[in-house]
């Protein structure tokens, strides 16, 4: 079944629902007709199947009536953070040969000498009347390994991966958090997130649209406002990362009076691991226990902590989820319960394999499991417990950062002779990205300059906090960075 189809069938199924955006007030049925149009607009630009659409939006009603009218028709849309520099987008729209970027005109024209080069058609938000449309009243039949999306991943080496996600993926994994969460047209979520990821995308918006629920959006987080608002707006569910849930205690401790939250229904984490003192003093502070969950681009939701508040443990990230089946491998075979291993991964949530890469997708898999790369142990009943994270992954803020995407930049500044970044703990990110440097002789500079230049080349948020110089990286006898013993050195530093 077509995604979009099933979305917009929810939506015009669902009476006095609606999705409020800051201070307007959209009706699913509006939403929907506005969809029909937008597919009938970009059916008009001779927009069809597989064909990838790239859409570089801010938080808006815009994305959300592009990225399903794609869908609609047949195509794939690229979801792009808003932070990304020029050369990261025109990286992902040569990687993915994108047929039409979706942006507003501010954007078009900081990027207009990518898209000139590569040809690209360009549809700026700002010059398009929606109402003048006419509605699109069919749909595309797509088949179930159809893909619908393509995120792309942080590159270990530099270059960013696409996951190629299929609306089999998308629908299966949406039903199964539906029953497992209870998701239902009596809740009413907050909505936070950014849309050009798969948390604020998929799992929260999709799953909030599939269960027919109100929904309220903030363009963006504030901590002091979602309090407010889960009080005034009488919300029953709220989805956020480590951080979000880090600023909120930060508040809520600050707040002379305190919010009633007596409507809140379940508090849901992901993203990021979320730490244990975090966990218990938030459950202290609102008498409410997060239910912490595991997701990644490549499978959305793996597994979560079960519904019931009882049963949900604090550093676990729960059971695998139905359609979804996980183990851990060490030394290629199944690892005893509570012995750390590789998690491995199958079912109808897994993503299709990575776009033009078939050597990487080869190296993904092995015997039909998807290697994660994260690191965790199962206990005896099969709760999965995550202790790490292979391939040197830093989450900040619930997004994900490559040591070696940022060191691929670092190394090309003119006054880098070596460089190596790694992760230390962070009150309010979870994490923080880090590097040390080492000078080339001749040339001097200082951290600020560094960083600047780092700002130019990549997304804010993937950019070191703090540059280190330093006369000598730690390595061990066979040469390998010991980065854990700069995340230590660092950390004391905080």
């Amino acid at each position: 079944m077509n995604l979009a189809f099933k979305i917009i069938s929810s939506l015009e199924s669902s009476n006095n629902k609606t999705l409020k955006f800051e201070d307007k007030t959209h009706t699913f049925k509006d939403i929907a007709a506005n969809i029909k149009r937008a597919s009938g607009l970009l059916k008009g630009l001779r927009v069809g199947y597989q064909d990838r659409i790239a859409v570089q939006l801010p938080k808006c009603m815009e994305f959300i009536y592009f990225h399903f009218a794609n869908l609609l028709n047949g195509a794939v849309t690229l979801p792009l953070n808003p932070d990304y520099s020029i050369k990261e987008v025109e990286y992902f729209l040569s990687d993915s040969e994108s047929r039409l970027f979706i942006t507003t005109s501010k954007n078009a024209e900081r990027l207009k000498s990518v898209t000139d080069k590569l040809k690209i058609d360009v549809l700026t938000i700002e010059d398009i009347g929606l109402s003048s449309y006419k509605a699109n009243e069919t749909y595309f039949e797509t088949k179930d390994d159809d893909v619908a999306i393509i995120a792309y991943t942080s590159g270990t080496t530099g270059r960013s991966k696409g996951a190629m996600i299929t609306h089999s993926n998308l629908i299966n994994n949406m039903e199964a958090l539906r029953k497992l969460w209870r998701l239902s047209e009596n809740d009413k979520i907050l909505h936070t997130l950014p849309i050009f990821h798969v948390h604020g995308l998929v799992v929260a918006l999709q799953g909030a649209f599939n269960a027919k629920m109100d929904i309220v959006m903030h363009t963006k987080f504030d901590a002091v406002k979602v309090w407010e608002t889960i009080e005034s707006q009488k919300i029953t569910l709220f989805m956020g990362v480590p951080t979000l849930y880090q600023r909120l205690v930060d508040a809520w401790d600050k707040l002379k009076r305190k919010p009633d939250i007596s409507s809140m229904r379940l508090f849901i984490s992901g993203s990021a691991p979320l730490p244990e003192i975090l966990f218990e003093k938030f459950k202290n502070i609102t008498g409410h226990t997060i239910l912490e969950r595991y997701g990644m681009s490549e499978a959305g939701m793996i597994a979560s902590n079960p519904y019931k508040e009882s049963e949900r443990i604090k550093k676990s990230v729960g059971y695998a989820l139905e359609g979804c089946t996980l183990k851990v491998v060490k030394d290629n075979k199944y690892a005893p319960a509570f012995e750390v291993g590789e998690v491995y991964i199958k079912g109808n949530n897994v993503f299709k394999g990575y776009w033009q890469m078939p050597d990487k997708t080869k190296e993904s898999f092995k015997d039909g499991w998807f290697k994660t790369g994260d690191l965790g142990y199962v206990d005896e009943t099969g709760r999965l417990f995550l202790v790490g994270r292979a391939k040197e992954l830093i989450i900040t803020g619930g997004l994900n950062v490559y040591p070696k995407e940022v060191e691929y930049v670092l190394d090309r500044h003119k006054s880098v002779k070596e460089s190596a970044v790694f992760g230390v703990k962070d009150s309010d990110f979870g994490e923080r990205v880090e590097a040390v440097v080492v000078l080339n002789d001749k040339i001097r500079t200082n951290p600020d300059e560094i960083i600047e230049f780092c700002k130019e080349n990549l997304a804010r948020y993937k950019c070191p906090k703090s540059v280190h110089i330093v006369d000598e990286i730690p390595k061990n006898a066979m040469g390998k960075i010991q980065k854990h013993i700069l995340s230590e050195r660092y950390a004391k530093n905080e």
